[in-house]
């Protein structure tokens, strides 16, 4: 029997009879878990500002509207042991500049988001010696040009695990999943921007992240912190242990596609172009 088979038997035995509730239900990975889910055994509930059939209507930026969808969708389950988080938006911004709404946008969705979906959850959570599974990003460690709304919700993200994992850690399991770059509707704003960060890094499937997510869900052992494929893996140990190295081969890169002009229709990169090349221009001539 194959080993794949064997994971998808253990996995169906693992979730037969229990329940989940999938942020960002009605998005690439959340729908893709929810059927997964279901398919092995489990009742899933999706919350979405989409709503649809198994996916309640949630915008988890609103107080009010995750109370009541939490509550409804425990109500639905009957129980919840497992609530993962997907969720989130990925605005491009300039760092230089004030922190104006995609910023503000990106914290109250991405980072207390999270923990207010997770709060409401709780005490199901707590009855059911349940888990929690964060969806981070391998940007919480690896610097990209353009994403520090997104770099900065999702690196306090992880903390804000750490920390639910370390004062709740006696009675939930919680697993930190960080993805790389998946071509989903988060980068659409990027795009539109010019600034996508196609070339910059490794492209990843949603298969990989959604079977990651699964996987640590329905592993005996928790696992605290996992990436969605090898080099993902490689990554995420580089930015631990040698930030520095991985900073200089990304920036490296940068200038690479600067100076192939790759962000030359790109307004939000007409600084970063014109530093680059006076940088260029001043490395000339010093080496001259």
């Amino acid at each position: 029997m194959r080993r794949e088979t064997l994971h998808s038997l253990a996995a169906r035995s693992a979730f037969a009879g229990r329940t989940a509730i999938v942020t960002g239900g009605a998005g690439a990975f959340g729908s893709a878990t929810l059927r997964v889910l279901r398919c092995l055994g489990a009742d899933a509930i999706g919350i979405d500002r989409v709503p649809g059939a198994g996916v309640v209507a949630c915008d988890i930026g609103n107080d009010e509207q995750v109370s009541v969808a939490v509550a409804e969708a425990i109500g639905r389950l009957g129980r919840l042991d497992t609530l993962i988080h997907y969720a989130g938006v990925g605005p491009a911004v300039d760092v230089g500049q004030p922190a104006g709404a995609d910023v503000r946008e990106a914290l109250e969705v991405n980072l207390l988001g999270t923990w207010r979906v997770t709060a409401a959850a709780l005490p199901a959570l707590l009855d059911a010696r349940g888990r929690v599974i964060v969806t981070a990003s391998l940007l919480a460690g690896v610097t990209m040009p353009f994403s520090a709304a997104y770099t900065v919700s999702k690196r306090a993200l992880t903390a804000y695990a750490d920390v639910l994992r370390m004062e709740y850690g006696t009675h939930l399991r919680v697993t930190t999943v960080y993805p790389g770059y998946v071509s989903t509707a988060i980068h659409d704003r990027s795009r539109a921007a010019g600034v996508a960060l196609d070339g910059l890094v490794p492209a990843e499937s949603v298969r990989d992240t959604v079977r990651t997510v699964v996987r640590a869900a329905a592993a005996r052992k928790a696992p605290r912190d996992v990436a969605s494929t090898p080099a993902g893996t490689a990554a995420l140990r580089l930015a631990r242990h040698a930030p520095g190295l991985l900073d200089r081969a990304v920036a490296a890169r940068l200038r690479q596609l600067v100076a192939a002009r790759a962000f030359d229709d790109a307004g939000l990169a007409a600084g970063l172009r014109e530093r680059h090349g006076a940088f260029q221009a001043g490395a000339g001539a010093a080496d001259a």
